[in-house]
């Protein structure tokens, strides 16, 4: 990385910290990060697997807009019912994909590197659902242009995930709105709000809340159900952590500074 992000006023001595980045630091992380140089890489693929196999103006805008469609819903299935599930920690073969992949964010929001998708679970996902709804439409051109439309999307909701737990102020209201329902899911109740960049899936499934007032905290906001108790059960997820479940982060702030 740069010498911006080598920084130490930068770091926790875990990973770079959100909450002691601006944004021209946060541009310069998000760009030169691993995992979105690979889904830049892997969009210019779908690009060109795209005009080789073209299916037509037609069906590739259909299957393309079709993914921006589904998109919100697919995630915030797996989001409300796999991520805050408690399925996956309960079973030794997979307690560290759940711990890697949402129970480390929940735990610490700030750091950067446990934000980020790894590529070994979002690509395959990104690849079942988006492909198959471009190859009906329109074949393999089609298909491609469904899962570079995903990436591109993921890619999306990555950035604006890490302004929503970035020490900064937006300047759009819309931008500032979006960040302060998610602050709410992460610093409030977790069981709500589970959308990116829009609440509209949230809406529909009766999960959305405006403030604080509108809910009583939740206990489980920063472990997700995975407290000592469960943690003594299926102790898997606890023992690569090396130390229990907290019921607060170690944030870059105190707590009561994180609202947008």
């Amino acid at each position: 990385m740069s010498g911006t992000l080598n920084n130490p006023s930068l770091k926790t001595g875990r990973s770079f910290d959100l909450g002691k980045m601006n944004l021209r630091q946060l541009w310069v992380a998000y760009l030169t990060y691993p995992t979105i140089l690979l889904y830049f890489a892997l969009i210019l693929g779908c690009l060109a697997m795209t005009c080789l196999y073209f299916a037509g103006w037609g069906a590739t805008l259909l299957a393309a807009c079709a993914v921006v469609v589904v998109y919100p819903l697919a995630w915030y299935l797996l989001h409300r019912y796999v991520l805050h599930g408690h399925l996956l920690y309960k079973n030794p073969w997979t307690a560290s994909l759940w711990k890697r992949i949402h129970f480390d964010h929940h735990q610490d929001p700030h750091l950067l590197d446990v934000l980020f998708g790894a590529p070994v679970t979002t690509l395959p996902t990104i690849i079942l659902i988006t492909g198959p709804i471009g190859y009906l439409i329109g074949g393999v051109g089609a298909a491609a242009a469904a899962i570079g439309t995903g990436i591109t999307i993921t890619c999306i909701y990555e950035f604006f995930h890490c302004i929503q737990h970035l020490n900064y102020k937006p300047r759009s209201a819309w931008i500032q709105r979006m960040k302060a329902r998610h602050v709410l899911h992460h610093f409030h109740d977790e069981d709500g709000n589970f959308g990116i960049t829009s609440f509209v899936v949230d809406r529909l499934f009766g999960s959305y809340y405006v403030d604080a007032k509108a809910r009583r905290r939740s206990p489980t906001v920063f472990n997700l159900g995975y407290d000592i108790q469960q943690a003594a059960r299926y102790p898997w997820v606890m023992q690569q952590t090396g130390s229990p479940p907290r019921d607060r982060p170690d944030g870059a702030r105190p707590e009561g500074k994180h609202a947008a």
